[in-house]
């Protein structure tokens, strides 16, 4: 059974940065895609960010483009997410999910494609 763990999350200002990490576990091989999710008060859940860890590709929403950075801790199977330069419609509840054999798209980065997730920790953005 895949378990994750997620943590990191807080208060902060906007314009500053903050780290997320999702630590996983039960994988029975190397061929899996963690994906991070948010949702903000009063939406739905949205796909912001993959990291696949047969090949490290990574992908990214339009919306966080350019600001977060999503990569794998090598010491052990932790996924970070790094986000910088934070904005106030940056905050919301940040989850991460684990899917074996799933690519990183914009398709796959669809909550329907994720069977795992981890419990959500928010993220708030002071202006």
């Amino acid at each position: 059974e895949v378990q994750l763990q997620a943590s990191g999350g807080g208060l902060v200002q906007a314009g500053e940065s903050q780290r997320l990490s999702c630590a996983a576990s039960g994988f029975t091989d190397d061929d899996y895609a963690i994906g991070w999710f948010r949702q903000a008060p009063g939406k739905g859940r949205e796909g912001i960010a993959c990291f696949d860890s047969r090949d490290g590709n990574t992908w990214y929403a339009d919306s966080v483009q350019g600001r977060f950075t999503v990569g794998s801790d090598n010491t052990e199977k932790s996924v970070y997410l790094q986000m910088n330069s934070l904005k106030p419609e940056d905050t919301a509840v940040y989850y991460c999910a684990a899917e074996p054999g799933n690519l990183c798209s914009s398709f796959t980065m669809q909550t329907i494609f994720y069977t795992s997730w981890g419990q959500g920790t928010l993220v708030t953005v002071s202006s």
